[in-house]
């Protein structure tokens, strides 16, 4: 097996690197604070072609393979996470569900300007009682002859206020269950479609999380992803690759405040020395170097095994659920290690480990990704 990263791959990491260290990193503490989304930042990463980075040229992509993806994603999460989550719902979840399944004019219309950084999209599964079980659908896409009548609610929207295209995933044949749902595609704008209340989190507060409400929105025939019932498989084939994303956000939350934590190491000084010489430290630093690598020989793999168009479900929940994992218990040593300084702000590591717990929790919690490996493992 060849570890060794190409040429090209190697120019766009070094690429997103200097983005996040002189684009990224000034003011993202201040963005945490405010609750402000990076709009000037995902604009100019659009124009990089990091929101459309697997997507092909002639639909406005990068073309680009999926270790580039999960490289970017790691380097701006390093940084800002509430930036990564943008650009990683808009490439694995939206463009990567339009171009594999979309119609040619659905492609046209929509993933060219998403792809190419112009438009914002959203992924809108999630409800009040439906998250982990996402058969539960409540939002209702009633077919009417020529148009869709779709009623209901969606909440922990990413990029739910800045987006302008959304795939909404509802139920048009209750009796017919997970084979009865539909994924559609809604425009901002849409009369009936209202953007709820901004929610305030713990972490990633810079990104765009909202509630969705639709009443009686009309939605054309056309809008419709794939055949008639084909919803709930398009979510989870599109959470497959979705689950990289993040888990190359929780290696770059958990790389960041490794990073943070060795320089600190090296640099404070007890008892006349340098803690990085104390071997409770080296201890922590050995065991969080450990994790991370452990984390991203995983991230690698799932994205070879996408890349090489072999099955990766498997590998994708795995790489999720341990990079996640080490994200919490690397950040959590990360602040330990600042001692006092790691809990405030300035130091950034306090919000890198709040950045951290989402990450088991969005895109399938852990407790999801154990069953997703346990049935693969049994059957």
């Amino acid at each position: 097996m060849n570890f060794e990263l190409t040429e090209e791959q190697k120019m766009v990491r070094d690429a997103a690197r200097s983005f996040a260290q002189n684009e990224l990193k000034p003011g993202v503490i201040e963005r945490d604070e405010q609750q402000k989304f990076p709009a000037d930042q995902i604009k100019e990463l659009g124009e990089l072609g990091f929101m459309g980075m697997m997507t092909k040229e002639e639909y406005g992509g990068a073309g680009l393979d999926t270790i580039s993806y999960v490289l970017v994603m790691e380097e701006l999460s390093k940084i800002d996470a509430s930036a990564s989550v943008a650009v990683s719902v808009n490439n694995s979840l939206v463009c990567y569900g339009l171009e594999k399944y979309g119609t040619e004019e659905q492609k046209q219309k929509y993933l060219v300007p998403l792809a190419s950084g112009q438009k914002l999209g959203a992924f809108c599964l999630s409800e009040p009682e439906a998250g982990s079980d996402a058969t539960s659908q409540h939002t209702t896409a009633i077919d009417m002859g020529g148009y869709y009548l779709l009623n209901g609610t969606k909440n922990w929207i990413t990029n739910g206020n800045n987006a302008s295209i959304y795939l909404v995933i509802a139920q048009t044949y209750p009796e017919k269950g997970h084979r009865g749902i539909n994924v559609l595609i809604v425009e901002k704008g849409m009369e009936g479609f209202t953007v709820g209340p901004k929610e305030n989190k713990l972490g990633i507060r810079g990104s765009d999380t909202h509630s969705l409400q639709f009443t009686d929105v009309k939605v054309p025939k056309e809008n419709r992803i794939g055949d008639d019932g084909f919803g709930f498989k398009f979510a989870m084939q599109t959470l497959d690759g979705g689950r990289i994303g993040i888990a190359a956000q929780a290696l770059g939350i958990a790389s960041g405040a490794y990073e943070l934590a060795l320089a600190y190491a090296k640099e404070r000084k007890t008892f006349g020395h340098p803690i990085a010489d104390h071997q409770a430290i080296q201890f922590k630093l050995a065991d969080m170097h450990c994790k991370i690598e452990s984390a991203r020989l995983l991230c690698l793999r799932a994205a070879w095994l996408k890349d090489q168009g072999l099955p990766y479900g498997e590998a994708a929940a795995m790489a999720k659920l341990m990079a996640s994992e080490a994200a919490m218990e690397v950040t959590v040593e990360a602040v330990q290690i600042h001692g006092g300084y790691g809990y405030v702000r300035e130091y950034h590591v306090e919000r890198l480990m709040r950045d951290a717990k989402i990450t088991q929790i969005y895109e399938g919690t852990s407790e999801i990704q154990r069953l997703v490996i346990a049935r693969n493992i049994l059957k």
